[in-house]
């Protein structure tokens, strides 16, 4: 849409959302085709002749939110403020838009498939928005040349064409801060040099991810266990910057390299406001591995007790239902899913298809003994892993297992079970 030639000036680059996101708007309206047609033509034309005067004290600032208490936000953001004095322009450009309205909305973020914008607005607006919430927002200078600006600009530009605006959105590698340290690197080149890391102390993706969740347990429950072996890679100091915290953390201790003088990427943090967090009082007693380990508890008083009686159908039914349909989302999220990070997912081994076959013969009182040994001899192959790489598997799905262990033990009719009556009811 937008050729980028040498007539084109910094502040055209940053008058592009405008038009752009007008012809964006309009380009996804069939019946608005013409228009989308001629406020393209317009774009190509107006824009060089709308600003003819070349703007060197452009300023680049890194913005960076603190966490927020919604599921969405507990990660932080981060987004660019471009400010241009001369045409009094304080504009930021945010990475991290997404529509809860559009349709099909939670299908496509379980597919892997949602796509986020590319959004502009005033500077003024973004900070209401974080005031409302209650959230810190800092700033930081981004040590520029014009000439570092105008390759940033012209990479803006392209992210601005409409079939550029969207994205298709990658929590570790493609989100609002990974597209803001690429921009970067690109506009900096070889210059821009990253302080070296210590490999042996270096922290998995999902070890990243925990330090912002472990405030939240049953969120960070949830996500574990449909992370798959990908979030147990090893996260390089450049991988951690998928995370707004560690965005900031990482370009403020880059450098830039000219003239073999080290120039720091990022000035001195300025605070625009600042809130204190809420403190999240978590009660231990309603955690995932406590509630769990309660439901142990009483599932294994309960199989001494009700030995052979009716009750212990029903009770199965329930426990293989719930497991089963953790079995079918194994499935999906191994199989049927973009995301690359819920691959690999080794819970599928004792949250496996077979569960669904041994609810299936409660139901319909068939007598398949044989699915629910395997479905044990799984769970407690399976139980090893657990106990011993606690950094992988969250606490809270040993009792889980354990549950599955203890009931299908029952349902196989191993002689030695002690919970096991001589007549085993179908």
């Amino acid at each position: 849409m937008i050729s980028h030639n040498s007539g084109y000036n910094q502040s055209a680059y940053l008058a592009l959302p405008f038009l752009t996101k007008m012809a964006y708007v309009y380009k996804n309206d069939y019946p608005m085709k013409k228009v989308y047609i001629i406020l393209s033509i317009l774009l190509f034309t107006s824009v060089p002749k709308l600003f003819s005067q070349e703007n060197s004290s452009a300023e680049v600032y890194l913005i960076t939110c603190s966490p927020g208490m919604e599921t969405y936000s507990i990660y932080g953001h981060s987004a660019l403020r471009i400010v241009i004095p001369e045409k009094k322009s304080d504009m930021v450009y945010n990475w991290g838009v997404f529509d809860f309205s559009a349709p099909n909305f939670a299908w496509k973020f379980a597919k892997g498939r949602l796509d986020y914008l590319l959004d502009v607005y005033p500077y003024n607006s973004f900070l209401k928005e974080y005031m409302s919430e209650k959230r810190s927002v800092y700033i930081q200078k981004i040590n520029l040349e014009p000439g570092e600006i105008e390759k940033l600009f012209s990479l803006i530009a392209e992210n601005l064409k409409p079939e550029n605006i969207k994205y298709r959105y990658d929590f570790f590698y493609d989100d609002c801060c990974t597209r803001i340290r690429d921009l970067l690197e690109k506009s900096l080149g070889e210059k821009l040099l990253y302080s070296p890391a210590e490999t042996k102390k270096l922290p998995t993706f999902r070890d990243k991810v925990g330090e912002y969740q472990q405030s939240f347990s049953w969120l960070d429950f949830g996500i574990n266990l449909i992370m798959g072996i990908p979030a147990d890679k090893k996260a390089s100091l450049r991988d951690q910057m998928f995370l707004p915290m560690d965005l900031q953390k990482g370009l403020s201790q880059a450098t830039i390299n000219r003239g073999n003088k080290m120039i720091p990427l990022l000035q001195n943090e300025e605070t625009v406001f600042e809130f204190e967090r809420p403190e999240i009082k978590q009660n231990i007693l309603f955690s995932p591995p406590m509630v769990f380990c309660v439901i142990l508890i009483l599932i294994t008083i309960f199989s001494a007790k009700c030995k052979g009686t009716g009750i212990n159908k029903i009770v199965d039914i329930l426990l293989f239902s719930l497991f089963s349909v953790l079995a079918l989302m194994m499935i999906f999220f191994n199989f049927f899913t973009d995301h690359h990070q819920m691959k690999w997912n080794l819970n599928i081994i004792w949250l496996n298809p077979l569960l669904i076959l041994c609810i299936v013969s409660l139901i319909f009182n068939k007598n398949w003994e044989v699915w629910f040994k395997w479905v044990f001899y799984l769970a407690l192959i399976f139980l090893l892993p657990m106990i011993f790489f606690p950094g992988i598997f969250n606490n809270a799905l040993i009792p889980l297992s354990l549950i599955i262990i203890l009931r299908s033990s029952i349902r196989a009719g191993f002689e030695w079970n002690p919970f096991l009556k001589k007549v085993m009811e179908p």
